[in-house]
């Protein structure tokens, strides 16, 4: 599932949509203390109020939000679960159930699951929507009309999310009838819709095919994934965010290539990488990835001199605690279409597109340090043109 599937999937989780229909929806309130289901609700989607819909729609909608690798994963379910109830099975048990009754009951197994050992810090509620979603399995529709209905897929869908409540501020209110100040205390325990703890899409969907094989998981904030969640609830096996990716690469290649790097090197570097990712079949489900003989090869194009492979892998082995590990190539690069380049100096900072950072050298002159930036034009600061200076002897 890659971003342009969430786009389009996310698009379409509104009210009057053609192409995603809400069947039923589950929620249980759960105690703090206990963990246990306070209260558990099972009713038909259209029977809501349609603000009751909007608010649910757009805290699955915030589910969906955010990067790839970043905030949201798709995950494989774990082989060799040591569990008599598989979250996998569970899942698609409860997608092909012919009546509500039984998806209600597998959705409460998974709920036991979520709170057998988990204790959240407020009361929390779980939500589950199941509902249906057409999907052409052909590229070009989007020049289509989308009322032409017979040339698309439908998939069946669960999504979940899991909120926590908190309690309402205590308001001072003027009561227009009696002509009075009145102090407001409120009760009844708010559901914070708007910022999900964690939640999940089943099955994932790549160019109109689903893949019940995979989940699409939602964490909280950036790079933070919740492994209670991932290892003991989904039971899907474990994964790198985009910023561990990032993370090992550079520690690789600072061990492989430490005295070897320069600006004009590193520039060749992410070229190489970003050919691996513009030369990739974007109709296979899986991104392009570099394991420790992809690394080595870039380094060799660019100009690295590498002792062997071995020390590679063995770079790889120390690093990650594993050779086999996999990188994706779009988190190992800055990203192409901005100045994601940051060259930070105790002087001053700058920011470069990566295609720019061969014009940009670290040099020594005089005995010293200097960063030097070749233009193409007469620099501006603070409204006045600075005219070329004449450089020291070059060491």
């Amino acid at each position: 599932m890659n971003k342009k599937d969430i786009q389009h999937f996310r698009k379409h989780l509104k009210t009057n949509s053609e192409l995603l229909s809400i069947d039923h929806i589950y929620s249980a309130y759960v105690m703090k203390e206990s963990s246990e289901v306070y209260h558990e609700q099972l009713i038909s989607f259209d029977l809501l109020e349609e603000e009751q819909k909007e608010l649910f729609l757009n805290n699955f909608k915030k589910l969906l939000s955010g990067q790839l690798d970043e905030k949201m994963f798709v995950l494989k379910f774990q082989r060799d679960v040591e569990t008599e109830q598989r979250s996998e099975e569970i899942l698609y048990d409860a997608l092909t159930s012919e009546d509500q009754q039984s998806w209600q009951a597998e959705i409460s197994l998974l709920v036991d699951k979520m709170f057998q050992e988990r204790h959240y810090e407020t009361d929390v509620v779980v939500t589950f929507i199941r509902g249906n979603y057409l999907k052409p399995g052909n590229k070009g529709y989007e020049d289509r009309d989308e009322a032409e209905t017979d040339i698309l897929h439908k998939h069946g869908f669960i999504m979940c999310t899991i909120n926590k409540t908190q309690m309402p501020k205590s308001e001072l209110l003027f009561d227009y009838v009696e002509k009075e100040f009145k102090y407001n205390v409120m009760i009844d325990p708010v559901i914070n819709l708007k910022a999900p703890l964690s939640g999940f899409l089943y099955p994932t969907f790549t160019e109109g095919v689903s893949n019940v094989n995979r989940v699409l998981y939602g964490a909280e904030k950036k790079f933070k994934i919740d492994d209670y969640f991932v290892e003991h609830v989904l039971n899907a096996e474990d994964t790198m965010t985009a910023e561990d990716d990032k993370i090992v690469f550079e520690e690789v290649v600072n061990q492989l290539a430490a005295e070897q790097l320069d600006t004009s090197t590193l520039s060749k570097m992410y070229e190489e990488i970003y050919q691996v990712i513009e030369y990739h079949d974007e109709e296979e489900e899986t991104d392009p990835t570099l394991d420790f003989r992809d690394v080595e090869e870039v380094l060799k194009k660019s100009g690295v001199e590498v002792e062997s492979t071995e020390a590679v892998r063995t770079a790889f082995e120390t690093v990650a605690q594993d050779s086999r590990i996999e990188l994706k190539a779009a988190n190992v690069v800055p990203k192409a279409t901005s100045k994601s380049i940051k060259i930070k100096t105790k002087v001053a900072d700058v920011a470069i597109r990566p295609q720019d950072l061969k014009y940009v050298r670290q040099v020594k002159m005089d005995g010293k340090l200097c960063l030097m930036i070749e233009v193409e034009e007469n620099t501006m600061i603070e409204g006045f043109e600075m005219i070329p200076e004449a450089l020291f002897k070059q060491d």
